[in-house]
């Protein structure tokens, strides 16, 4: 096996969560530019994979949030372990209390600035008043499905860890299916009808992103956790020492990935697969197409020892917070493009223009992160 460490960071776990944020910050305008300048069947599907479903159902834009979260879940024991060895101790049970209660506090204390970050990214800085301001965000569940996981990790063994992920997931099916809403009943999964939507209206303050619900409400950041926690069980079982050959860990992890997305497909029967409202369902489904992706990147990168292909996911996963927010709206990036690479791009036939001008945009993208990531500029939260 190679060693694909930095600072002992797994480069398949970067280069993983660059490749779903590449589709996040400019992936997604190529392929739709693409689709539009050559329709051939490929690009059209791939083009249509990258929308939201409407409601039940999913594509693989769907995917990139829960995977992102996934990779959250995975780097958490390898970032548990560095304390513990800095405290001496081999378990979390270990840990004296005050060495306990530090990590807790940097824990929340990352959680919190997620939560802001959360917020600056929804246009908190634009002042429209509160009732124009939305306050659930895609940085804030992250952080607090990491934090919670975090605190199930350092309190509880893998037996116990098994069992809150079962609960999350088997408790959050009986108050959605169970618990009526008021003029609409139980077990209504609609925008206006379901559990999820009806307590987001009721307590979440400000401007909930569909009006009736929030797909990043507060009902349905309970299942995140799950997800957060399916990828603390991977990086658990990556970081302890075994007599498993590299093959047979891959074997599991494969044999793992189709087994949670049958469950996931069984389980959609009743409680539809539903990112909007992360049905446990979606957790089982998505997380075994998570276990999968990160199969491919660890064969080739950390097994195979391939890496140098992954480079430019490596810059973006390496400072994908950062590139996040940036791509969100507080940086133009299509201005620089624009700018730099503008009329090169007019002499390109009027049809494939559009391309050209996502693909610079992307170029301006990778060139700052490169800045960045030769000078050791990362965002570290």
């Amino acid at each position: 096996m190679s060693d694909t460490t930095t600072n002992g960071r797994l480069i398949s776990l970067d280069a993983l969560r660059g490749f779903v944020m590449f589709w996040i910050m400019s992936g997604e305008h190529i392929i739709h530019a693409l689709a539009k300048a050559a329709p051939i069947p490929v690009f059209i599907w791939m083009s249509s994979q990258l929308h939201h479903t409407e409601w039940d159902g999913i594509t693989f834009y769907d995917m990139i949030f829960p995977v992102f979260l996934f990779v959250a879940g995975v780097s958490m024991p390898f970032s548990f372990d560095k304390k513990m060895k800095i405290a001496g101790v081999n378990t979390p049970s270990e840990l004296p209390s005050k060495e306990k209660r530090k990590i807790y506090l940097s824990m929340l204390k990352r959680t919190c600035i997620l939560l802001v970050l959360g917020f600056v990214v929804n246009g908190l800085l634009k002042f429209d008043g509160y009732e124009q301001t939305r306050f659930a965000s895609v940085l804030g569940r992250i952080g607090l499905a990491w934090f919670f996981a975090g605190i199930i990790y350092l309190n509880f063994d893998i037996k116990g860890q098994v069992l809150w992920f079962v609960g999350i997931l088997v408790g959050y099916y009986v108050v959605m299916k169970w618990i009526p809403v008021p003029d609409f009943g139980a077990g209504i999964l609609t925008k206006e009808g379901s559990l999820e939507g009806y307590i987001d209206r009721m307590l979440l303050p400000g401007r909930l992103h569909s009006k009736v619900y929030d797909p990043e409400g507060l009902l349905s950041t309970i299942p995140a956790i799950a997800t957060a926690l399916l990828g603390m069980f991977l990086g658990t079982f990556l970081k302890v020492k075994s007599s498993f050959s590299a093959n047979k860990k891959l074997l599991i992890m494969f044999i793992s990935a189709l087994t949670l997305m049958l469950i996931g497909l069984i389980w959609d029967y009743d409680f539809p697969i539903n990112k909007h409202l992360w049905t446990s369902s979606f957790v089982f489904f998505v997380g075994g197409f998570s276990v999968l992706f990160f199969t491919f990147f660890y064969l080739t990168i950390d097994v195979w020892g391939f890496h140098k292909w992954a480079f430019p996911l490596i810059l973006i996963g390496s400072n994908s917070i950062l590139i996040y927010m940036a791509s969100e709206g507080m940086v133009n990036f299509g201005h620089t493009a624009n700018y730099v690479f503008g009329g090169a791009i007019k002499m390109a036939p009027l049809i494939w223009q559009p391309v050209f001008t996502t693909l610079s945009v992307t170029l301006v993208q990778l060139a700052l992160l490169y800045f960045l990531y030769k000078r050791k500029w990362f965002l570290r939260i």
